[in-house]
């Protein structure tokens, strides 16, 4: 074979895998190219089961496998095989005279550690035993050596290697052998993240590592001029966004998982029907209604119609027919609806009967009833590095009464969910909301009696009787006094303002009912 030209013919390869998914066709396939087979445990029965040949590693190393299975293939003889380079006249005498025979492909599906480490009440002594040192040892060992050595990680690879060595006459090219080696450095670096964040108990260690899978290309960024991908954390994080299942729909982009990701966070946790609707990760739409979800979709959807157009739609029931046919009217059109599932009867008729339904993407999140988040960290990417803290998902039971009337029954029902709703408005923050709708959201802005008044002109007369949540306390009275001015009657805020008293005293003026958290909610 020609070694100048990067081709390699395999001789000899070890099999290793936890998954079989693959393993019977691919051994037979190298059995029938004239390539021995070397393997381990269930491994090798699988194989010897299915009538492929196969050499025990302890026969290739002469030396038992011990430890309960934690040395099988750290030996000279399986490491010394991968490594010596079939170049190098010193390396391939050192191996002849020590009888280590060349081992030239490798395929090693490591232990399921991630899979364990997110089921609850594993023992730790269990979860010690799915940590994997012999198979990364080998992946790396064969990935350092892939000018001679084909090394694969994952049952998606054996077909993918099966046709480069059928095309290659029983042999690999180095580019595909070096495509390989990278995808194996980036699955040993992902098992040991995965590895270290179960096993750390500092919030902020001196080093942090994390694991991501690539769910799918985009067809580009925030902008056509900049590439973008969307990556889920690994171990899976259920019932999330990142891990939500596309039903149907155009390719979904950067922006719409962003965008989906905002609008699914604000139903969470939710325990009445909630539906939300969101425009460049702000809420323009929000209602809470025990009727149902589809009275909540009206309630959100006339929070603000016009914003709501091109806007990406969320709740926290199953997404029916009845619910299809109200979102599906004429006027109304969404990029993205995200549920934590999809009633097939409501899919059909949004692809038959409604003009924009076989491009809405379809996401279905699962579980029930859209659980709050779990707490965990938040990365966001900064010039040459990443700000780190743990997500905002908090709650706030505290509430104290500054003013001299107190909240009505409905004044402190729509406070409370202003409240939840503020949270995921970007700083500075302000919500109006009326009979538990949002009605007018301040969003972004440098003053935040600038947000008062956006808010106010959205509400325009449905702020009436309103209640008004800020994310951070009001540092001049004149916000305040703009609310009132607009119809607000209740404010629900974090208090805490050098001029507190200035501004109970303005509230207590105005006739308002207000409330401190003692916790505020920036959302940059």
């Amino acid at each position: 074979m020609n070694e100048s030209a990067g081709l390699h013919a395999p001789k000899r390869a070890l099999l290793s895998a936890w998954r079989k998914d693959g393993l019977v066709e691919f051994g037979k396939s190298l059995h029938t190219m004239g390539v021995e087979i070397v393997s381990t445990g269930g491994t090798a029965r699988s194989l010897r089961e299915a009538g492929v040949a196969v050499q025990d590693v302890s026969e290739l190393t002469g030396f038992p496998e011990m430890l309960d299975g934690r040395v099988k293939t750290l030996h000279p003889k399986v490491h010394g095989g991968l490594l010596f380079r079939r170049d190098h006249s010193d390396h391939v005498a050192t191996a002849a005279r020590h009888g280590i025979l060349p081992i030239d492909i490798v395929y090693v599906d490591l232990y399921p550690f991630e899979e364990v480490s997110v089921r609850a009440g594993v023992p730790d002594a269990e979860l010690i035993e799915m940590i994997d040192i012999g198979g990364p040892a080998m992946i790396r060992s064969a990935a350092k050596n892939h000018a001679h050595v084909l090394v694969l990680t994952d049952p998606s690879d054996l077909e993918l290697a099966l046709t480069e060595l059928r095309a290659n006459h029983a042999a690999s090219t180095l580019a595909f052998r070096r495509h390989a080696a990278a995808k194996a450095f980036r699955r040993t670096a992902a098992y040991d993240a995965i590895v270290s964040q179960r096993l750390t108990e500092e919030a902020f260690p001196e080093r942090m590592v994390f694991a991501f899978e690539r769910r799918e290309i985009g067809r580009y960024g925030e902008n056509p001029h900049q590439p973008g991908a969307i990556y889920s954390r690994l171990p899976a994080v259920p019932n999330s966004a990142a891990r939500a299942r596309q039903l149907s729909g155009k390719e979904i982009s950067y922006n719409n998982f962003l965008d989906a990701s905002a609008a699914f966070d604000v139903v969470r946790g939710q325990t009445d029907p909630v539906c939300a609707i969101i425009k460049h990760r702000n809420p323009c739409g929000a209602a809470r209604r025990r009727e149902g979800i589809v009275a909540a979709f009206h309630a959100a959807y006339e929070g603000d119609p016009l914003s709501a157009f091109g806007g990406i739609l969320a709740l926290n029931r199953p997404f029916d027919e009845a619910l299809a046919r109200e979102v599906g009217q004429s006027t109304r059109f969404f990029e993205v609806i995200i549920a934590p599932s999809f009633v097939p009867a409501a899919v059909g008729f949004l692809q038959g009967a409604v003009k924009w339904g076989k491009s809405v993407r379809l996401l279905e999140v699962g579980g029930e009833g859209a659980p709050l988040a779990a707490p965990g960290l938040e990365l966001r990417s900064i010039d040459g590095g990443v700000l780190v803290q743990e997500r905002d998902v908090a709650l706030d039971p505290e509430r104290t009464l500054v003013t001299s009337r107190g909240p009505t029954e409905r004044e402190r029902a729509d406070l409370e969910f202003a409240w939840d709703v503020c949270r995921h408005v970007t700083s500075n923050a302000i919500v109006f909301v009326r009979d538990q709708a949002v009605v007018g959201v301040g969003a972004g802005q440098m003053s935040r009696v600038d947000s008062v008044e956006i808010a106010a002109k959205k509400a325009g007369a449905k702020a009436q009787g309103a209640a008004m949540a800020s994310d951070a306390f009001f540092p001049f009275a004149d916000g305040l006094q703009a609310g009132a001015k607009a119809g607000v009657t209740a404010v629900i805020q974090p208090g805490g303002s050098v001029r507190d008293a200035e501004i109970i005293a303005a509230a207590n003026a105005a006739g308002l009912a207000m409330v401190f958290t003692g916790r505020r909610h920036f959302r940059h």
